[in-house]
């Protein structure tokens, strides 16, 4: 049976995901468009299957809409970084629970959809796309500030350190 996100669908947005296709979607868009389709629970990829698993991400991206599925594609992108950090703090990973309940659902779209990438290129923008991130709420390590107080080493070669404010490397730090 298929999941369904637990908050409220809007309508599509203009342009249509209809004129789309799959290479302008990121890899974290395929996943989450993987994991709002009809995508079945226990589906098991075949070999042949890639037309199948392209109609479920555009089937997918059609129900959220663009700017919806690029909005939790980056939020599932910053709850990602959090994790891998171990710095997800609970309510982070509360939200990320109400918009993805089904765990097992969500890494296995992510893995469709990384499966995807192999028969189906990506444009650059949607590359690009993929590389960015939202985070629920402040940054757990610099509170939106987005610098943090540290020992910068000054030199790669040396034991030369100076003590200051610098970039925080978990939201992304001062552009």
């Amino acid at each position: 049976m298929p999941a369904t996100l637990t908050l409220s669908h809007p309508a599509p947005v203009l342009p249509s995901v209809q004129t789309v296709s799959v290479s302008d979607l990121s890899n974290g868009e395929r996943t989450v468009a993987l994991y709002a389709s009809d995508l079945p629970d226990g589906y098991r990829y075949k070999r042949g299957d890639d037309a199948l698993l392209v109609a479920w991400i555009l089937q997918g991206a059609d129900r959220l809409g663009l700017d919806r599925l690029r909005h939790l594609a980056a939020l599932e992108a910053g709850y990602r970084r959090l994790c891998a950090r171990n710095k997800a703090t609970a309510e982070q990973k509360r939200a990320h629970a109400e918009r993805f309940p089904d765990a097992k659902r969500d890494r296995r779209a992510g893995e469709l959809a990384a499966l995807v990438t192999h028969f189906a290129s990506m444009t650059d923008e949607a590359r690009e796309r993929g590389g960015r991130f939202l985070l629920d709420g402040p940054c757990p390590e610099c509170g939106d500030t987005r610098q943090v107080w540290a020992l910068w080493a000054v030199d790669a070669d040396a034991d030369w350190y100076e003590e200051g404010y610098g970039p925080c490397s978990l939201c992304g730090g001062a552009a």
